[in-house]
């Protein structure tokens, strides 16, 4: 694999790297919202979340428009919601498999050292 298609990669997972951004992906999988429809359900500063915004438009994840005095952004390719679809299907397997482990624990008899 290409050095330069693993430092992309990397680029995006870093932009993905804070939940703040995962949720605004999150929040705009369905369709468009303005930036302040996003600091209200996120219930943040408008600050924090123009610097997460910066983040996800820098690395192209994110696109917005202008509509009179309000800024409205959305998920520039849907293949984004599918990776973090798949990251939360990774996740539910590795819970369930802890699950798992903790099942067969309890079934196990605990010994003293005596």
């Amino acid at each position: 694999m290409p050095d330069s298609l693993r430092r992309f990669k990397a680029d995006i997972f870093q932009a993905l790297g804070h939940p703040t951004r995962i949720a605004i992906i999150e929040l705009l999988q369905n369709g468009e919202l303005s930036a302040g429809e996003l600091m209200a359900k996120l219930g943040m500063e408008q600050a924090n979340v123009s610097q997460h915004l910066a983040v996800l438009r820098g690395k192209l994840i994110l696109v917005n428009r202008k509509a009179g005095n309000q800024v409205f952004y959305s998920v520039r390719d849907p293949i984004i919601v599918e990776v973090l679809a798949l990251m939360r299907k990774y996740f539910q397997k590795q819970l369930k498999e802890a699950q798992g482990l903790l099942s067969e624990m309890d079934k196990t008899p605990v010994t003293t050292g005596q």
